[in-house]
């Protein structure tokens, strides 16, 4: 079965500490997620993100169909990344790798997803007609919300 890779880059005008503090935060999530998947976060978020915490949400990814998603936090260097990997959930595979660089007037993010759609050969099928434009989308909407939070990159200014 095929692994698909997704990556994705944006540069924020904030400091490496506000993007860390933002992006490590699994209540954020929902503000960067599109309304229509009807995200809601079912654990209780009582601390800092650490290394095997798990996370349970509901989420309507494609064609109304409500899902329950599992993801555990399986790597985190401070300041640096953080990996979530689907216990349970759309995927038959999903494992998501999350960066944050300190860059002039402000950091750099990097999203690198690597996952397999189920159904096997029928999944493939779909790939290219629901699921890629689904994430291409959910990312889009990602980039526009974190600049709409945070502005726009110039690399010879930063707001703190």
């Amino acid at each position: 079965m095929k692994i698909y890779t997704l990556q994705k880059s944006q540069k924020l005008p904030i400091s490496l500490d506000k993007a860390w503090d933002f992006l490590s935060n699994p209540k954020n999530l929902k503000i960067i997620t599109p309304d229509y998947m009807s995200f809601d976060i079912l654990s209780t978020i009582d601390r800092p993100l650490y290394t095997g915490q798990i996370i349970q949400y509901n989420v309507t990814p494609l064609l109304g169909i409500k899902t329950k998603w599992v993801s555990e936090i399986t790597h985190i260097e401070e300041k640096k990344y953080f990996v979530d990997e689907q216990l349970y959930g759309p995927y038959a595979l999903w494992h998501h790798k999350h960066f944050v660089k300190e860059i002039n007037g402000g950091v750099l993010l990097e999203d690198i997803i690597d996952y397999k759609v189920p159904l096997g050969f029928i999944g493939q099928l779909v790939h290219p007609l629901l699921v890629k434009p689904k994430l291409e989308e959910i990312f889009k909407y990602r980039q526009e919300k974190l600049t709409a939070l945070f502005g726009t990159y110039n690399e010879h200014e930063r707001e703190d």
